[in-house]
């Protein structure tokens, strides 16, 4: 479905959207299984009570999603979803997509050729120098840079491309200002750029948010780049998210000294390409094939009506653990089809035993 929405159909799109426990795996699901959100929505309870949630699971009422609409009209933003021509078709490749992005400035950008830089936000002043003399160049050579708008490396690399192009990606809402000192920069990139988010507007960022941002900066992008990085750091999340999703993930090597550069470097030593400067980048994306089409995760054709699918679902149940398996693994453990297992999977997420995650993976709570 790629069309645009009526207000009806926008408000129950975002209705589903926020509904507690319903993530972009769920809602991708259970929109291809109802065939509109109109119908998850009345779905949604059935649903939870036939998984064994103890209480009840209630959409967010109406006047709720009717404010954050409001919100986002009076900073001046634009909501985008997921089925609609203006979302961004390298999100829309994402597996699943997140159903809804809000856009601040000009969101003309999203669809446009994007890398990525990310890096550390205690950032030396030679990294902080070369992520903005990167972003500068790529941005001469007309590609929009990517980042989150944290300290360090990403506001080097904003202030790098605002004149030629530029995304922040936030893990509050896009008037969620974080850090407090870039407040200024925000306003110019909103000015001059784009910010965006996955979040209601006026929400303020949370730690489990800021997973879900970085898989929006490596969506939106060719590629990501990472210039300095700890072991354990945000943007190495953002380089795995990005190979994931079928990016070129580039490393910017340092010294060996430098705590700061044992991400990059680990990197290369996993395979990355590495980056001392904009032609490696160009470079790799002359050679890229073009982006592959995500798959569909249901079938409506296949033949699952024969199952005991209270039977199949405590079967899953049992199979899931905190150690995230995935989905492909849980059909051949079954023997079942893949749709009912996803369907059975969607029902135990709606009952707070499963997490479904990105990448198809599943997780027991």
């Amino acid at each position: 479905m790629t069309r645009g929405l009526s207000d009806k159909e926008r408000l129950a799109w975002l209705r589903l959207a926020r509904t507690e426990t319903v993530g972009p795996v769920a809602f991708d699901h259970l929109l291809q299984r109802f065939g509109s959100p109109e119908r998850a929505l009345i779905a949604l309870p059935d649903l939870a009570r036939r998984a064994g949630r103890a209480a009840p699971l209630r959409p967010p009422p109406e006047d709720e999603i009717l404010r954050e609409l409001e919100d986002g009209a009076r900073l001046g933003a634009r909501l985008i979803c997921a089925c609609e021509p203006d979302f961004p078709h390298r999100l829309a490749s994402l597996d699943p997509p997140p159903p809804v992005v809000w856009a601040l400035g000009h969101y003309e950008l999203l669809p446009q050729p994007g890398i990525a830089i990310v890096g550390a936000r205690i950032a030396s002043a030679a990294g902080q120098r070369f992520a903005r003399q990167l972003a500068a160049e790529l941005g001469q050579h007309g590609l929009v840079v990517v980042s989150g708008l944290a300290r360090g490396v990403d506001g080097a690399a904003h202030e790098g491309s605002l004149s030629t192009g530029t995304i922040a990606v936030l893990g509050g809402g896009i008037a969620d200002i974080y850090p407090p000192e870039h407040a200024s920069l925000h306003a110019r990139i909103a000015q001059d750029g784009c910010i965006v988010s996955e979040s209601a507007p006026l929400r303020r960022a949370q730690a489990k948010d800021f997973p879900r941002r970085n898989r929006i900066i490596s969506g939106l992008s060719l590629g990501v780049v990472v210039v300095e990085a700890e072991l354990k750091s945000g943007s190495l999340i953002t380089a795995r998210l990005a190979a994931e999703q079928g990016r070129d993930v580039f490393a910017v090597p340092g010294s060996p000294l430098d705590p700061r550069a044992k991400g990059p470097n680990d990197l290369i030593r996993q395979g990355a390409i590495l980056c001392e400067g904009v032609e490696d980048v160009l470079r790799s994306l002359s050679a890229s094939p073009s982006m592959r089409e995500r798959d569909r995760t249901w079938d409506p054709d296949e033949a699952a009506n024969d199952l005991d699918h209270d039977a199949l679902r405590e079967r899953l149940d049992a199979l899931l653990s905190p150690t995230p398996v995935s989905r492909d693994e849980l059909v051949r453990a079954t023997k079942a089809p893949t749709s009912a297992v996803m369907a059975a999977l969607v029902e135990l997420a709606l009952a707070d035993r499963a997490e479904l995650l990105p990448g198809g993976m599943v997780a027991g709570v």
